[in-house]
């Protein structure tokens, strides 16, 4: 990778944009690989979200390419996720602990718990949909943020925050709206690549906590990549040293992205 010149109008769109979960730095530079013409934005330094004492720094594809879905699924491969308009990964100077994870669908068997969940939550209606009422929704997400990520960067939610990370769906986006009794009580928003699926983000009503709905979306969408005849659900980054994303560890096989290639966790 080589250094070049950020415009100032992408340094400017993207710093006004940027999605509230990755707010309050600056992007400094602009990053011209040899592997895609694709300019990526690099952010300043700041405070890590997940390991404490730990300086970030994110890496974010330049908002004016044009991103399709064969560059976005290979992007994929390569360890980006998407937030609201932007691609993104971590470029940390000193730490390595962010790492990208997938599960092998085809591959994949629920366990005793994940088979509970699943018979539990038979009642439970899920429809997969390309539009969705920004109220109804907002409701169930503002819900979810303050009773479960109190103490997170997404607090305190607002409507604006929703529709800026959430509520702008690109082509290859649907969201898994999950009903008991026509009530909304959670979705999962992904996005369909050529060889599986990104999850986004999950989040649900509170009150039905004990219906494990993080889990049930999961396992939905490895049915659905199976049914697809496609390969992967990419769940983000897993950090081992982070408790919140220790549950990614329970859908096997999990690979990892290290060292510039997939490996299965052990």
């Amino acid at each position: 990778m080589v250094f070049t010149t950020v415009s100032e109008s992408a340094h400017n769109e993207l710093r006004r944009k940027a999605p509230h979960k990755h707010e309050g730095f600056g992007l400094t530079q602009i990053i011209a690989t040899e592997t895609f013409d694709v300019g990526l934005l690099l952010s300043e330094a700041h405070t890590c979200s997940y390991i404490a004492g730990q300086q970030a720094r994110m890496i974010f594809v330049d908002p004016h390419t044009n991103v399709d879905l064969a560059l976005y699924s290979q992007l994929s491969r390569l360890g980006f996720r998407r937030s609201g308009n932007f691609l993104y990964a971590p470029n940390c100077e000193a730490c390595e602990s962010c790492v990208p994870s997938r599960v092998a669908a085809q591959r994949f068997k629920r366990n005793r718990s994940q088979q509970r969940c699943w018979i539990k939550n038979a009642d439970i209606v899920i429809e997969q949909t390309s539009n969705i009422d920004m109220a109804e929704h907002y409701l169930v997400y503002a819900n979810y943020i303050r009773q479960r990520h109190a103490d997170g960067d997404m607090y305190p939610p607002s409507m604006k925050q929703f529709h800026d990370y959430l509520g702008i769906p690109w082509v290859c986006t649907s969201y898994l709206e999950m009903r008991l009794a026509d009530k909304l009580i959670g979705c999962a928003v992904i996005d369909g690549i050529d060889h599986g699926i990104s999850a986004t983000y999950t989040y649900f009503h509170p009150d039905f906590a004990h219906r494990s709905l993080g889990t049930l979306a999961i396992l939905f969408q490895l049915d659905l990549i199976r049914q697809l005849g496609l390969d992967y659900l990419y769940l983000g980054y897993w950090i081992e040293a982070c408790q919140k994303m220790s549950y990614k560890r329970n859908y096997r096989p999990l690979e990892v992205f290290q060292g510039n290639c997939w490996r299965e966790l052990k």
